[in-house]
């Protein structure tokens, strides 16, 4: 075991000295890498002092900051003596001393740790509680002396509040890594990137090696109020404290990012408490695209119709006239002909696990036409099974509609997603997909020969109509000339439109989606007397 210094040395990852900004220090302290042992070893010998109960004070005091090499020193040379918790003080000061009594030179054996505490020790040591390091030597005292397996007892207060230090390390380690935004500089010694960030806990040295990975070919400096990280493109080092005093005025590259993050900005998925919570306001004065938050949260209403009411683009190369002709040569004599011939069908746009056929009875007073299954629609082979299908069922119930006497469909019988992860996020079709299943649509339409058809949502409209019509001036009743005015309609929105509004919004817009199903419930009945 090596002794304990002051004196800087290089990261592990980076072996000699960086260069930095003016008035930073060349070196690093010593960098928080896991060094505790962890083995399925006897506990260590308990020693003459502990058997008899006489111990004098230690006081134990290390570098400030995050010092996991002082820790684990002292706690080695502690535990060699038989020296428990509460005859122990530890502190810190700006030149560390093991011990103030005076430490005897040498190297400790390591210590054999059960694994769980050998892996907690780094993740606690960061945390800014003072008590930090008497807690985590009361746990290693413990482990040592007949409680091996004290990490499993999670109610434990010691294991309980050691844990939850250690998931406020790993959540400062995100926001550092999500929020810090680097500045570019231009300087005698060519280009640099510097970056502020206030992190809540002692995770400098813990963090910066995520940057080195992410942005090895660049020359940047991170500075905080405790100190500063420093990569020259093949060393790592550490430095003083700045100040945000330090970062050069906005640059090219951050109004590139704000432009970007605007551009990017889908206001149909706004939720200020998730992103508040995500993204919490102390972080947003270092961050460029905060700055355009607010007036995209005003606006995200009304460009969330505009989405709406846009009408989609239709790919050349997607051009559905033969498509459409060979749908037409099919001529199915019912119904079920045409589910089967739906069903047998690859879909336009690959991907989808099965068509997603109607469903409800032949000659219903109301059929609702909807835009295109979800991924729980596409999963069970059921239209309106998911989260949008299950708010128009509610609503239907409440306005008083028979789910089961009426008939649901879509434009579009097949799903048609990005793959994220493991996640299908469902996409809008365009207007050539439309298109291709619109043939399908109509024929549907004509063997169920309902009274009157709701159209739910823009793509609806358009494929009943043949074009793209805003719904916000076209909700209510609307006769669609294209089926040559033998259906009355109606226009209103889609649930999913609903499930997409800020919280604030979703009461009212509800509300307004509940009096469309009522005055589509009283003309269904007028129309079937």
């Amino acid at each position: 075991m090596e002794e304990h210094s002051s004196r800087p040395r290089p990261h592990p990852e980076a072996p000699t000295p960086g260069g930095g900004l003016e008035g930073e220090i060349q070196g690093s302290p010593r960098a928080l890498e896991p060094s505790f042992e962890a083995a399925e070893a006897a506990p260590q010998d308990e020693g003459a002092g502990w058997k008899t109960g006489r111990h004098a004070p230690h006081t134990i005091l290390l570098r400030p900051g995050a010092d996991l090499p002082g820790f684990r020193d002292a706690a080695r040379r502690l535990v060699a003596r038989g020296v428990p918790p509460e005859a122990v003080s530890w502190g810190v000061e700006t030149t560390p001393s093991l011990f103030g009594g005076g430490a005897e030179p040498g190297a400790q054996t390591p210590l054999a740790l059960p694994r769980a505490v050998a892996a907690l020790i780094p993740q606690v040591v960061p945390h800014r509680d003072p008590e930090r390091y008497g807690l985590l030597y009361s746990l290693i005292w413990r482990s040592l002396h007949g409680e091996r397996h004290l990490m499993e007892v999670a109610s434990d207060p010691l294991v309980h509040r050691l844990t939850r230090m250690a998931k406020a390390i790993a959540r400062d380690l995100h926001k550092m890594h999500a929020f810090l935004r680097f500045r570019r500089i231009e300087g005698e010694a060519g280009e640099r990137f510097v970056a502020w960030f206030e992190p809540d806990h002692h995770i400098l040295e813990s963090a910066a090696p995520f940057f080195v990975r992410r942005f090895a070919g660049m020359r940047w400096t991170i500075l905080t109020p405790e100190g500063r990280a420093i990569w020259d493109g093949e060393a790592l080092s550490y430095g003083p404290p700045g100040s945000k005093a330090d970062l050069p005025e906005g640059d090219g590259f951050e109004a590139g990012w704000q432009t970007y993050y605007e551009t990017t900005f889908n206001p149909a998925r706004v939720n200020p408490r998730a992103m508040k919570a995500e993204m919490p306001k102390k972080y947003w004065h270092n961050m460029p695209e905060t700055a355009a938050i607010p007036a995209l949260l005003r606006g995200a209403s009304a460009r969330t119709e505009q989405m709406i009411e846009r009408e989609p683009t239709v790919p050349a190369r997607r051009e559905p006239a033969r498509a459409v002709a060979a749908m037409a040569d099919q001529d199915p004599k019912s119904l079920d002909d045409l589910n089967a011939i739906i069903a047998r069908t690859e879909p336009l746009v690959p991907g989808a696990t099965q068509a997603v056929l109607g469903e409800g009875p032949i000659g219903a007073t109301v059929a609702f036409v909807g835009e295109q299954p979800g991924d729980q629609e596409d999963l069970k082979g059921r239209p309106f099974v998911g989260p949008a299908g299950q708010l128009l069922t509610r609503a239907m119930a409440e306005a008083g509609i028979d789910r089961e006497a009426s008939y649901l469909t879509n434009a579009v019988k097949h799903f048609k997603f990005t793959l994220r992860g493991k996640r299908r996020i469902h996409e809008k079709p365009t207007a050539g997909e439309v298109s291709h299943y619109r043939w399908w649509l109509d024929r549907e339409l004509d063997f169920v020969a309902p009274k009157l058809v709701v159209a739910l949502g823009a793509t609806a409209v358009l494929a009943l109509t043949g074009k793209s019509i805003p719904i916000t001036r076209s909700r209510g009743p609307f006769r669609f000339d294209r089926l040559d005015n033998r259906f009355q309609g109606y226009i209103t929105v889609h649930p999913s439109y609903l499930l997409r509004l800020p919280d604030d919004a979703k009461e009212e817009a509800y509300a307004a989606f509940l009096e469309d199903l009522k005055r589509i419930a009283a003309l269904g009945a007028e129309l079937a007397a």
